[in-house]
């Protein structure tokens, strides 16, 4: 079975902001993984104490590639679970979406590969 190109994790952050910048979602890097393979963890925080943790995972049975939740609920609980994906891969790549309405765009075509 031949394998789908993948895009390097650095071309995806960029595409990623991108987009959140032209649908006026502030977003920032928080921290730099590897540029090629390094996997990528969204954090929404909604302005109001809370926040949720995404990362990309496969669904076995299609192969396809899928946003799952981390975490969810008060900021600072957030953030120790993202500090504890960090401890566990350094090349994880965090980036930090502000948005009151919660949106990451990540149900949107084309964000999940």
């Amino acid at each position: 079975m031949a394998t789908e190109p993948r895009l390097s994790a650095d071309f995806w952050v960029r595409a990623y902001l991108a987009r959140l910048t032209l649908a006026n979602i502030p977003a920032y890097i928080t921290h730099r993984g590897d540029a090629t393979a390094g996997a990528v963890l969204i954090k929404c925080a909604t302005l109001d104490g809370r926040a949720r943790a995404f990362q990309r995972g496969y669904d076995l049975a299609s192969g396809a590639r899928l946003w799952t939740q981390l975490a969810d609920g008060p900021e600072p609980e957030v953030d120790a679970a993202i500090a504890r994906q960090r401890r566990y891969d350094p090349d994880l790549w965090v980036i930090e979406i502000e948005s009151r309405e919660g949106r990451t765009l990540l149900d949107e075509e084309g964000l999940s590969s």
